[in-house]
């Protein structure tokens, strides 16, 4: 790869956006499930607390980033070098 490529560096620009927007949907996630826990009535030790805090936004975050990859993989180009699209074939020079 020689120079700098602007699809990739948009492609990496719009995933950071997306990962911002999850890490506010995560949190906003997290804070209902804990209004939540409260509501239910139930005492909610600090453990299971941070449990709901840390398996919560975890699973949010984790879910957006591997579908985000997906979408820069594609955006990126690298989808294309892995499947050989844009390549010529020997096929192709006749």
């Amino acid at each position: 790869m020689t120079g700098h490529d602007p699809r990739r560096a948009d492609a990496w620009r719009r995933y950071k956006a997306l990962m911002r927007w999850a890490a506010i949907v995560a949190a906003a996630t997290v804070l209902l499930a804990l209004i939540y826990l409260k509501a239910s009535g139930v005492p909610a030790p600090i453990h299971m607390i941070v449990a709901t805090v840390a398996g919560v936004g975890f699973t949010v975050l984790l879910g957006a980033a591997l579908m985000g990859l997906v979408f820069l993989s594609n955006a990126s180009g690298h989808d294309d070098s892995a499947t050989g699209k844009g390549q010529k074939n020997d096929d192709d020079q006749a």
